[in-house]
């Protein structure tokens, strides 16, 4: 698949002489959706400014649809759209002259049938002659996404799009990015609601202190990093776990009235048959059986966690 981002050995340094990025290399291919995690102060944000040509790195290369940002800059930053972190918007300007205006700045012929499009797709039609200051902050959000598509970018950078927004809201706006993506565009969203990430990210970036940790297929990533868990209900609740059970990584849960089992889902063999055979062998009566699987958000939390060692 195409690269529609490139970006190589990207460094920021302040003044201070603190390094908000250190050495960020990343590929962010065509029509896929990123999701790029990291705790407050990660780089996040630095790294899309940098993209976006709101900040310059200080060593580096960064290339958007075969542009450089620094030499071609108008024509990388055509290709862009960002949706920023901060409600920034004239509160007395009406929606639809908001899209209008920002479709002209990048130097776009008015397309009226575009524009209704794009507030139809984010259900903003009905609101296109209120006025920003009467909008509830949902809606505020969404004109944001509308300004940022107003010039029918190939690129879509979403910095934390819902925080603050209610969870229908929130739902609302994960099918929005997959129309966008069925249309082609290419997403980087930067979120702390690590469900969200799991729900619509194609791949997932982790970054901490500067540095990018991993990029990986979700599903890749789940499945290589994550563990399960067996939960085994019993009958009769116990009090302690039977000395035959001692060998396997077992904790007595829900006030003895279960056993969980963690297991590597990448082992050649997890170990569950002969565990079942060894609890009926104490004589303890099994009353249910349930498996879980690891969330991202504990892979997430686990890897800040090795980088912190």
């Amino acid at each position: 698949m195409t690269a529609m981002v490139e970006i190589s050995e990207l460094r920021k340094t302040y003044q201070s002489g603190f390094e908000a990025l250190k050495g960020v290399s990343l590929e962010i291919r065509e029509g896929e959706i990123l999701a790029l995690l990291g705790p407050n102060g990660a780089g996040k944000t630095t790294l899309i400014s940098a993209i976006c040509g709101i900040s310059v790195p200080s060593s580096g290369t960064i290339r958007v649809g075969g542009y450089d940002t620094i030499t071609d800059y108008r024509a990388a930053r055509k290709l862009i759209g960002l949706v920023p972190q901060e409600i920034n918007l004239e509160p007395f300007q009406k929606v639809i002259d908001a899209v209008r205006f920002s479709r002209g700045l990048f130097g776009c012929k008015r397309d009226d049938v575009y524009v209704e499009r794009i507030l139809r797709q984010l259900s903003l039609w009905d609101k296109r002659d209120a006025k920003i200051m009467e909008l509830s902050g949902g809606m505020k959000r969404r004109v944001l996404i509308a300004k940022a598509l107003s010039h029918e970018p190939r690129v879509l950078f979403l910095d934390e799009p819902t925080a603050g927004v209610d969870v229908e809201l929130r739902r609302d706006m994960w099918d929005i990015v997959a129309k966008l993506k069925a249309d082609g565009v290419t997403i980087i969203l930067t979120t702390h609601y690590i469900e969200e990430a799991e729900a619509i990210a194609d791949r997932i970036g982790v970054i901490n202190k500067g540095e990018l940790l991993l990029v990986e297929e979700k599903t890749a990533l789940m499945t290589r990093m994550g563990r399960k868990e067996l939960v085994v209900e019993l009958q009769e609740p116990v009090e302690s776990l039977p000395e035959a059970l001692s060998g396997y990584d077992l904790d007595l849960i829900e006030e003895g009235r279960a056993l969980r089992y963690t297991y590597d889902t990448s082992a050649d063999r997890t170990g569950i048959t002969k565990l079942l055979s060894d609890i009926s062998a104490t004589g303890l009566v099994l009353r249910d059986i349930r498996t879980r699987q690891s969330s991202l958000e504990e892979i997430f939390v686990g890897l800040l966690q090795e980088n912190a060692a």
